[in-house]
Protein backbone atom coordinates (compact mmCIF):
# COMPACT_ATOMS: atom_id res chain seq x y z
CA UNK A 1 0.00 0.00 0.00
CA UNK A 2 2.78 2.57 0.71
CA UNK A 3 4.30 1.81 -2.70
CA UNK A 4 0.92 2.44 -4.34
CA UNK A 5 0.52 5.78 -2.57
CA UNK A 6 4.07 6.79 -3.53
CA UNK A 7 3.42 5.86 -7.16
CA UNK A 8 0.17 7.86 -7.04
CA UNK A 9 2.06 10.95 -5.87
CA UNK A 10 4.55 10.58 -8.70
CA UNK A 11 1.71 10.24 -11.22
CA UNK A 12 -0.31 13.19 -9.86
CA UNK A 13 0.39 15.32 -12.95
CA UNK A 14 -1.23 12.60 -15.09
CA UNK A 15 -4.26 11.99 -12.93
CA UNK A 16 -4.96 15.74 -12.51
CA UNK A 17 -3.71 17.35 -15.74
CA UNK A 18 -5.80 20.54 -15.52
CA UNK A 19 -4.66 21.31 -11.98
CA UNK A 20 -1.06 20.63 -12.93
CA UNK A 21 -1.25 22.93 -15.95
CA UNK A 22 -2.83 25.66 -13.84
CA UNK A 23 -0.01 25.40 -11.29
CA UNK A 24 2.57 25.39 -14.10
CA UNK A 25 0.99 28.49 -15.66
CA UNK A 26 1.18 30.24 -12.27
CA UNK A 27 4.88 29.40 -11.99
CA UNK A 28 5.54 30.70 -15.51
CA UNK A 29 3.62 33.90 -14.76
CA UNK A 30 5.71 34.52 -11.64
CA UNK A 31 8.92 33.70 -13.54
CA UNK A 32 7.94 36.12 -16.34
CA UNK A 33 7.30 38.98 -13.91
CA UNK A 34 10.55 38.28 -12.09
CA UNK A 35 12.44 38.25 -15.38
CA UNK A 36 10.90 41.60 -16.29
CA UNK A 37 12.30 43.36 -13.21
CA UNK A 38 15.79 41.78 -13.26
CA UNK A 39 18.69 43.65 -14.84
CA UNK A 40 21.01 40.93 -16.20
CA UNK A 41 23.74 43.43 -17.19
CA UNK A 42 24.35 45.21 -13.90
CA UNK A 43 27.87 46.37 -13.02
CA UNK A 44 28.07 43.74 -10.28
CA UNK A 45 26.01 41.02 -11.94
CA UNK A 46 22.25 40.52 -12.26
CA UNK A 47 20.18 42.69 -9.89
CA UNK A 48 16.58 42.11 -8.87
CA UNK A 49 13.98 44.89 -8.71
CA UNK A 50 15.92 47.45 -10.74
CA UNK A 51 13.43 47.72 -13.61
CA UNK A 52 9.87 48.90 -13.25
CA UNK A 53 7.00 46.52 -14.00
CA UNK A 54 4.65 48.04 -16.61
CA UNK A 55 0.94 47.30 -17.02
CA UNK A 56 1.55 46.09 -20.59
CA UNK A 57 4.03 43.50 -19.38
CA UNK A 58 1.63 42.23 -16.70
CA UNK A 59 -1.30 41.98 -19.13
CA UNK A 60 0.66 40.22 -21.87
CA UNK A 61 2.28 37.82 -19.43
CA UNK A 62 -1.08 37.07 -17.80
CA UNK A 63 -2.76 36.36 -21.14
CA UNK A 64 0.10 34.12 -22.35
CA UNK A 65 0.27 32.13 -19.10
CA UNK A 66 -3.52 31.80 -18.89
CA UNK A 67 -3.50 30.23 -22.36
CA UNK A 68 -1.09 27.56 -21.07
CA UNK A 69 -3.86 26.05 -18.94
CA UNK A 70 -5.45 24.68 -22.14
CA UNK A 71 -2.20 23.50 -23.73
CA UNK A 72 -3.14 19.78 -23.58
CA UNK A 73 -6.57 20.15 -25.17
CA UNK A 74 -5.65 22.76 -27.80
CA UNK A 75 -1.85 22.60 -28.25
CA UNK A 76 -1.70 24.32 -31.65
CA UNK A 77 -4.13 27.07 -30.70
CA UNK A 78 -2.19 27.77 -27.49
CA UNK A 79 1.07 27.89 -29.47
CA UNK A 80 -0.44 30.35 -31.93
CA UNK A 81 -1.79 32.55 -29.09
CA UNK A 82 1.46 32.59 -27.08
CA UNK A 83 3.50 33.21 -30.23
CA UNK A 84 1.28 36.12 -31.20
CA UNK A 85 1.50 37.60 -27.68
CA UNK A 86 5.28 37.29 -27.83
CA UNK A 87 5.37 39.24 -31.11
CA UNK A 88 2.99 41.86 -29.67
CA UNK A 89 5.25 42.24 -26.63
CA UNK A 90 8.24 42.81 -28.93
CA UNK A 91 6.34 45.38 -31.03
CA UNK A 92 4.90 47.19 -28.00
CA UNK A 93 8.29 47.58 -26.32
CA UNK A 94 9.60 51.15 -26.12
CA UNK A 95 12.91 51.79 -24.38
CA UNK A 96 12.21 49.40 -21.52
CA UNK A 97 13.76 45.95 -21.81
CA UNK A 98 11.25 43.36 -22.81
CA UNK A 99 9.71 40.74 -20.49
CA UNK A 100 10.38 37.06 -21.21
CA UNK A 101 6.88 36.36 -22.54
CA UNK A 102 8.55 34.05 -25.06
CA UNK A 103 8.90 31.45 -22.28
CA UNK A 104 5.20 30.67 -22.67
CA UNK A 105 5.64 30.10 -26.40
CA UNK A 106 8.58 27.79 -25.66
CA UNK A 107 6.41 25.62 -23.38
CA UNK A 108 3.57 25.63 -25.91
CA UNK A 109 5.96 24.49 -28.66
CA UNK A 110 7.22 21.67 -26.42
CA UNK A 111 3.61 20.56 -25.87
CA UNK A 112 2.88 20.50 -29.60
CA UNK A 113 6.05 18.50 -30.29
CA UNK A 114 5.31 15.97 -27.53
CA UNK A 115 1.68 15.36 -28.59
CA UNK A 116 1.87 15.28 -32.39
CA UNK A 117 3.82 13.37 -34.99
CA UNK A 118 7.33 14.19 -36.19
CA UNK A 119 6.41 15.83 -39.56
CA UNK A 120 4.01 18.18 -37.77
CA UNK A 121 6.69 18.97 -35.20
CA UNK A 122 9.17 19.86 -37.95
CA UNK A 123 6.71 22.10 -39.80
CA UNK A 124 5.20 23.87 -36.80
CA UNK A 125 8.55 24.08 -34.99
CA UNK A 126 10.35 25.56 -37.97
CA UNK A 127 7.61 28.16 -38.49
CA UNK A 128 7.61 29.13 -34.80
CA UNK A 129 11.38 29.40 -34.65
CA UNK A 130 11.57 31.55 -37.78
CA UNK A 131 8.74 33.90 -36.75
CA UNK A 132 9.86 34.45 -33.15
CA UNK A 133 13.56 34.74 -34.02
CA UNK A 134 12.90 37.18 -36.87
CA UNK A 135 10.62 39.31 -34.67
CA UNK A 136 13.26 39.37 -31.91
CA UNK A 137 16.04 40.36 -34.29
CA UNK A 138 13.93 43.07 -35.99
CA UNK A 139 12.21 44.59 -32.96
CA UNK A 140 14.25 43.34 -30.01
CA UNK A 141 17.60 44.22 -28.55
CA UNK A 142 20.22 45.83 -30.77
CA UNK A 143 22.34 44.72 -32.47
CA UNK A 144 20.26 42.00 -34.10
CA UNK A 145 22.67 39.29 -32.95
CA UNK A 146 22.31 40.24 -29.28
CA UNK A 147 22.31 37.47 -26.70
CA UNK A 148 18.60 37.82 -25.95
CA UNK A 149 17.68 37.42 -29.63
CA UNK A 150 19.85 34.35 -30.13
CA UNK A 151 18.44 32.89 -26.89
CA UNK A 152 14.94 32.80 -28.39
CA UNK A 153 16.26 30.79 -31.33
CA UNK A 154 18.06 28.37 -29.00
CA UNK A 155 15.18 27.91 -26.56
CA UNK A 156 12.54 27.29 -29.24
CA UNK A 157 14.82 24.81 -31.03
CA UNK A 158 15.50 22.90 -27.80
CA UNK A 159 11.79 22.88 -26.95
CA UNK A 160 10.92 21.27 -30.30
CA UNK A 161 13.72 18.71 -29.96
CA UNK A 162 12.84 17.85 -26.35
CA UNK A 163 9.15 17.44 -27.15
CA UNK A 164 9.92 15.17 -30.08
CA UNK A 165 12.23 13.07 -27.88
CA UNK A 166 9.55 12.73 -25.19
CA UNK A 167 6.97 11.72 -27.80
CA UNK A 168 9.34 9.12 -29.28
CA UNK A 169 10.10 7.63 -25.87
CA UNK A 170 6.41 7.52 -24.94
CA UNK A 171 5.60 5.74 -28.19
CA UNK A 172 8.46 3.29 -27.59
CA UNK A 173 7.27 2.48 -24.07
CA UNK A 174 3.68 2.06 -25.26
CA UNK A 175 4.83 -0.30 -28.01
CA UNK A 176 6.80 -2.40 -25.52
CA UNK A 177 3.83 -2.54 -23.14
CA UNK A 178 1.49 -3.52 -25.96
CA UNK A 179 3.84 -6.27 -27.13
CA UNK A 180 4.14 -7.58 -23.56
CA UNK A 181 0.36 -7.63 -23.10
CA UNK A 182 -0.11 -9.30 -26.48
CA UNK A 183 2.55 -11.90 -25.63
CA UNK A 184 0.85 -12.55 -22.28
CA UNK A 185 -2.52 -13.05 -23.96
CA UNK A 186 -0.95 -15.31 -26.58
CA UNK A 187 0.81 -17.37 -23.91
CA UNK A 188 -2.40 -17.82 -21.93
CA UNK A 189 -4.35 -18.78 -25.05
CA UNK A 190 -1.61 -21.22 -26.05
CA UNK A 191 -1.63 -22.78 -22.57
CA UNK A 192 -5.42 -23.21 -22.69
CA UNK A 193 -5.21 -24.67 -26.18
CA UNK A 194 -2.55 -27.17 -25.11
CA UNK A 195 -4.58 -28.20 -22.07
CA UNK A 196 -7.65 -28.74 -24.25
CA UNK A 197 -5.66 -30.73 -26.81
CA UNK A 198 -4.09 -32.87 -24.08
CA UNK A 199 -7.47 -33.62 -22.57
CA UNK A 200 -8.84 -34.58 -25.97
CA UNK A 201 -5.84 -36.83 -26.60
CA UNK A 202 -6.23 -38.54 -23.22
CA UNK A 203 -9.96 -38.99 -23.85
CA UNK A 204 -9.29 -40.56 -27.25
CA UNK A 205 -6.62 -42.85 -25.78
CA UNK A 206 -8.88 -44.02 -22.98
CA UNK A 207 -11.79 -44.48 -25.36
CA UNK A 208 -9.70 -46.58 -27.74
CA UNK A 209 -8.36 -48.68 -24.88
CA UNK A 210 -11.55 -49.22 -22.92
CA UNK A 211 -14.40 -49.21 -25.43
CA UNK A 212 -13.57 -52.48 -27.23
CA UNK A 213 -12.90 -54.50 -24.09
CA UNK A 214 -15.90 -53.18 -22.18
CA UNK A 215 -18.16 -54.02 -25.12
CA UNK A 216 -16.71 -57.54 -25.23
CA UNK A 217 -17.16 -57.96 -21.47
CA UNK A 218 -20.78 -56.83 -21.76
CA UNK A 219 -21.53 -59.30 -24.55
CA UNK A 220 -19.85 -62.26 -22.83
CA UNK A 221 -21.53 -61.45 -19.52
CA UNK A 222 -24.90 -61.46 -21.27
CA UNK A 223 -24.14 -64.83 -22.83
CA UNK A 224 -23.09 -66.29 -19.48
CA UNK A 225 -26.27 -65.03 -17.83
CA UNK A 226 -28.41 -66.54 -20.62
CA UNK A 227 -26.88 -70.05 -20.64
CA UNK A 228 -26.03 -70.32 -16.94
CA UNK A 229 -28.85 -72.74 -16.14
CA UNK A 230 -29.01 -74.85 -19.30
CA UNK A 231 -25.37 -74.89 -20.51
CA UNK A 232 -22.98 -74.30 -17.63
CA UNK A 233 -19.97 -75.24 -19.80
CA UNK A 234 -20.67 -72.39 -22.21
CA UNK A 235 -21.27 -70.08 -19.24
CA UNK A 236 -17.84 -70.94 -17.82
CA UNK A 237 -16.30 -70.32 -21.24
CA UNK A 238 -18.02 -66.93 -21.49
CA UNK A 239 -16.84 -65.98 -18.01
CA UNK A 240 -13.31 -66.98 -18.99
CA UNK A 241 -13.58 -64.59 -21.94
CA UNK A 242 -14.80 -61.89 -19.56
CA UNK A 243 -11.81 -62.47 -17.30
CA UNK A 244 -9.40 -62.36 -20.25
CA UNK A 245 -10.94 -59.20 -21.71
CA UNK A 246 -10.90 -57.40 -18.36
CA UNK A 247 -7.26 -58.38 -17.79
CA UNK A 248 -6.34 -57.05 -21.24
CA UNK A 249 -8.21 -53.80 -20.52
CA UNK A 250 -6.37 -53.37 -17.22
CA UNK A 251 -3.00 -54.00 -18.88
CA UNK A 252 -3.67 -51.46 -21.62
CA UNK A 253 -4.97 -48.90 -19.13
CA UNK A 254 -1.84 -49.36 -17.04
CA UNK A 255 0.31 -48.85 -20.14
CA UNK A 256 -1.64 -45.72 -21.15
CA UNK A 257 -1.40 -44.16 -17.70
CA UNK A 258 2.30 -45.01 -17.65
CA UNK A 259 2.79 -43.00 -20.84
CA UNK A 260 1.11 -39.99 -19.20
CA UNK A 261 3.47 -40.03 -16.23
CA UNK A 262 6.67 -38.02 -16.17
CA UNK A 263 9.95 -39.85 -15.93
CA UNK A 264 10.52 -38.70 -12.34
CA UNK A 265 6.97 -39.34 -11.08
CA UNK A 266 6.81 -41.68 -8.09
CA UNK A 267 5.23 -45.09 -8.48
CA UNK A 268 1.68 -45.62 -7.33
CA UNK A 269 1.67 -46.20 -3.57
CA UNK A 270 0.15 -49.31 -2.07
CA UNK A 271 -0.32 -47.89 1.44
CA UNK A 272 -3.48 -45.96 2.47
CA UNK A 273 -3.88 -42.40 1.23
CA UNK A 274 -1.89 -39.96 3.40
CA UNK A 275 -3.31 -36.99 5.26
CA UNK A 276 -2.42 -34.21 7.65
CA UNK A 277 -1.84 -36.78 10.37
CA UNK A 278 1.47 -37.73 8.73
CA UNK A 279 2.36 -34.19 7.67
CA UNK A 280 5.26 -34.10 10.12
CA UNK A 281 6.83 -37.05 8.29
CA UNK A 282 6.56 -35.20 4.99
CA UNK A 283 8.15 -32.08 6.47
CA UNK A 284 10.91 -34.17 8.04
CA UNK A 285 11.76 -35.58 4.62
CA UNK A 286 12.22 -32.10 3.16
CA UNK A 287 14.28 -31.02 6.16
CA UNK A 288 16.61 -33.99 5.61
CA UNK A 289 16.86 -32.92 1.94
CA UNK A 290 18.20 -29.51 3.03
CA UNK A 291 15.04 -27.35 3.05
CA UNK A 292 14.27 -25.78 6.47
CA UNK A 293 10.52 -25.85 7.08
CA UNK A 294 8.53 -24.18 9.86
CA UNK A 295 5.29 -26.04 10.53
CA UNK A 296 2.37 -24.19 12.14
CA UNK A 297 -0.55 -26.54 12.68
CA UNK A 298 -3.13 -26.91 15.46
CA UNK A 299 -1.78 -29.23 18.16
CA UNK A 300 -4.76 -31.60 18.02
CA UNK A 301 -6.56 -31.21 14.69
CA UNK A 302 -10.08 -32.55 14.56
CA UNK A 303 -11.08 -35.18 12.05
CA UNK A 304 -11.44 -33.96 8.48
CA UNK A 305 -13.32 -35.33 5.49
CA UNK A 306 -11.10 -37.83 3.69
CA UNK A 307 -11.08 -35.81 0.46
CA UNK A 308 -10.16 -32.56 2.25
CA UNK A 309 -7.47 -34.31 4.30
CA UNK A 310 -5.85 -35.85 1.23
CA UNK A 311 -6.09 -32.65 -0.85
CA UNK A 312 -4.53 -30.53 1.91
CA UNK A 313 -1.65 -33.02 2.19
CA UNK A 314 -1.10 -32.98 -1.59
CA UNK A 315 -1.13 -29.16 -1.68
CA UNK A 316 1.59 -29.02 0.97
CA UNK A 317 3.57 -31.75 -0.80
CA UNK A 318 3.45 -30.06 -4.20
CA UNK A 319 4.17 -26.57 -2.80
CA UNK A 320 7.20 -27.78 -0.81
CA UNK A 321 8.44 -29.66 -3.86
CA UNK A 322 8.26 -26.46 -5.89
CA UNK A 323 10.14 -24.58 -3.17
CA UNK A 324 12.84 -27.24 -3.10
CA UNK A 325 13.17 -27.21 -6.92
CA UNK A 326 12.72 -23.57 -7.82
CA UNK A 327 13.54 -21.34 -4.83
CA UNK A 328 16.98 -19.83 -4.39
CA UNK A 329 19.81 -21.21 -2.31
CA UNK A 330 19.21 -21.00 1.40
CA UNK A 331 15.44 -20.69 1.04
CA UNK A 332 13.25 -21.34 4.05
CA UNK A 333 9.63 -22.45 3.86
CA UNK A 334 6.69 -21.99 6.21
CA UNK A 335 3.62 -24.24 6.28
CA UNK A 336 0.60 -22.79 8.07
CA UNK A 337 -2.72 -24.64 8.44
CA UNK A 338 -5.74 -22.88 9.93
CA UNK A 339 -9.14 -24.48 10.43
CA UNK A 340 -12.37 -22.60 10.87
CA UNK A 341 -15.95 -23.81 11.09
CA UNK A 342 -16.44 -23.58 7.33
CA UNK A 343 -13.06 -24.11 5.69
CA UNK A 344 -9.48 -25.32 6.03
CA UNK A 345 -6.81 -22.85 4.86
CA UNK A 346 -3.41 -24.18 3.82
CA UNK A 347 -0.61 -21.64 3.24
CA UNK A 348 2.88 -22.51 2.05
CA UNK A 349 5.35 -19.68 1.50
CA UNK A 350 9.09 -19.24 1.12
CA UNK A 351 11.49 -16.33 1.44
CA UNK A 352 13.11 -16.78 -1.99
CA UNK A 353 16.56 -17.70 -0.71
CA UNK A 354 19.63 -15.54 -1.04
CA UNK A 355 19.06 -12.17 -2.73
CA UNK A 356 22.49 -12.22 -4.41
CA UNK A 357 21.77 -15.39 -6.38
CA UNK A 358 20.28 -15.56 -9.88
CA UNK A 359 16.48 -15.20 -10.01
CA UNK A 360 14.96 -18.71 -10.04
CA UNK A 361 12.28 -19.83 -12.43
CA UNK A 362 9.17 -20.38 -10.35
CA UNK A 363 6.92 -23.37 -10.70
CA UNK A 364 4.14 -21.40 -12.36
CA UNK A 365 6.53 -20.09 -14.99
CA UNK A 366 7.84 -23.60 -15.56
CA UNK A 367 4.30 -24.88 -15.98
CA UNK A 368 3.49 -22.21 -18.56
CA UNK A 369 6.62 -23.05 -20.54
CA UNK A 370 5.79 -26.75 -20.57
CA UNK A 371 8.26 -27.84 -17.89
CA UNK A 372 5.83 -29.01 -15.20
CA UNK A 373 2.18 -29.48 -14.27
CA UNK A 374 2.33 -29.32 -10.46
CA UNK A 375 0.27 -26.18 -10.00
CA UNK A 376 -2.21 -27.30 -12.65
CA UNK A 377 -2.81 -30.58 -10.82
CA UNK A 378 -3.03 -28.73 -7.51
CA UNK A 379 -5.69 -26.40 -8.84
CA UNK A 380 -7.68 -29.30 -10.29
CA UNK A 381 -7.64 -31.08 -6.93
CA UNK A 382 -8.79 -27.99 -5.05
CA UNK A 383 -11.40 -26.98 -7.63
CA UNK A 384 -12.86 -30.49 -7.46
CA UNK A 385 -13.73 -29.73 -3.82
CA UNK A 386 -15.16 -26.29 -4.68
CA UNK A 387 -12.10 -24.64 -3.13
CA UNK A 388 -9.88 -21.77 -4.23
CA UNK A 389 -6.14 -21.48 -4.87
CA UNK A 390 -4.11 -18.25 -4.94
CA UNK A 391 -0.47 -18.42 -6.07
CA UNK A 392 2.05 -15.71 -6.76
CA UNK A 393 5.17 -13.90 -5.61
CA UNK A 394 5.26 -12.21 -2.21
CA UNK A 395 5.91 -8.50 -1.81
CA UNK A 396 8.82 -9.21 0.54
CA UNK A 397 10.36 -11.83 -1.76
CA UNK A 398 9.70 -15.49 -2.37
CA UNK A 399 6.53 -17.28 -3.40
CA UNK A 400 3.24 -18.17 -1.76
CA UNK A 401 0.56 -20.82 -2.29
CA UNK A 402 -2.72 -20.47 -0.40
CA UNK A 403 -5.52 -23.01 -0.77
CA UNK A 404 -8.93 -22.73 0.90
CA UNK A 405 -10.87 -26.00 1.16
CA UNK A 406 -14.51 -25.94 2.29
CA UNK A 407 -15.24 -28.57 4.92
CA UNK A 408 -18.76 -29.22 3.64
CA UNK A 409 -18.16 -29.93 -0.04
CA UNK A 410 -20.55 -30.81 -2.81
CA UNK A 411 -19.14 -32.84 -5.63
CA UNK A 412 -19.82 -31.76 -9.22
CA UNK A 413 -23.01 -33.40 -10.35
CA UNK A 414 -24.32 -33.89 -6.79
CA UNK A 415 -27.00 -31.89 -5.03
CA UNK A 416 -26.84 -30.84 -1.46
Amino acid sequence: MPDARRAGRFQWHRTHPLAFDAALATVFFAATLCGAVIDPHGPHGPRFGVRELSVTTVVLAGLACTALVARRRFPRSVLAATGALTVVELLARTDDPRAPVAFSAVLALYTVASRTDRPTTWRVGALTIVVLTAAAMLFGEHPWYAQQNVAIFAWTGMAAAAGDAVRSRRAYVDAIRERAERAERTREEEARRRVAEERMRIARELHDVVAHHIALVNVQAGVASHVMDNRPDQAKQALAHVREASRSALDELRATVGLLRQSDDPKAPTEPAPGLGVLDQLVEGFVRAGLPVDLEIPPAPQSLPASVDLTAYRVVQEALTNVHKHAGDGARATVRIIRSEAALTVTVQDDGGRADGPPPQRADEAAESGGGHGLIGMRERVFALRGTVVTGPRATGGFQVRATLPLHTTRPGETS
